[in-house]
């Protein structure tokens, strides 16, 4: 834990990441081909530390690396707090068969706005329309911990249509009681997540929370 009382990253992904964000700019700035293969070395000593500490292959790890071109930024995941009759929206994960708010990973050639209200739809079948940001969290203070550096925006929206009908990704859609919650995917949506979105929902003049 930090002083703030949030989970904190092991000292060996702390080291993983600052390894791959030097080794990424290197191969994105460095014109000399012999930086070039240090940089490229460099890479391979951080996922050869996250494969020596998780159960993923360096080979997939590398695989994974060599789609996050150009100079290392956090990546997006947005999430919609959708609220209806007092029971939030929950939708249940494929992967892990627990349950997040409807959102993932942002996409190119959208606005935060169009992204979050595209994947309600798509994940919950609610039209909804973003009406404020609730929160932006640094996901490295989520359990359990991803390898990569990512910002968490959530947002709260407002129903405009629909009925909650499952998809591909989420095999169940359903509005629970904030008392009577299903065990959560937490690095998706956890109780720090919720109980600030039931606190907005409550106080509309209620400040955007971030880390």
């Amino acid at each position: 834990m930090n002083m703030a009382g949030k989970p904190s990253s092991p000292p060996w992904l702390t080291l993983a990441r600052e390894i791959y964000t030097l080794s990424q700019a290197g191969l994105a700035y460095s014109k000399n081909d012999f930086d070039l293969e240090r940089y490229q070395r460099l890479q391979e000593i951080s996922a050869e530390i996250m494969a020596g500490q998780s159960a993923l292959e360096k080979e997939a790890i590398l695989e994974s690396f060599s789609i996050q071109a150009g100079y290392p930024t956090p990546k997006v995941d947005v999430r919609g707090a959708v609220i209806r009759d007092g029971k939030i929206l929950l939708v249940q994960e494929i992967t892990d068969g627990r349950w997040s708010l409807p959102g993932g990973w942002a996409d190119l050639g959208e606005s935060p706005q169009e992204m979050v209200e595209r994947e309600v739809l798509e994940e919950s079948g609610m039209q909804v329309k973003a009406r404020k940001v609730i929160a932006v969290y640094d996901a490295c203070n989520f359990q359990p911990l991803e390898f990569w550096h990512a910002y968490k925006i959530i947002f709260l929206c407002d129903i405009l249509g629909g009925e909650p009908t499952p998809s591909y990704e989420t095999p169940d859609v359903r509005f629970f009681d904030p008392a009577d919650l299903p065990p959560l995917s937490q690095n998706r949506t956890n109780q720090r997540i919720l109980d600030e979105i039931f606190a907005h929902f409550a106080d509309p003049d209620r400040p955007t929370a971030f880390d």
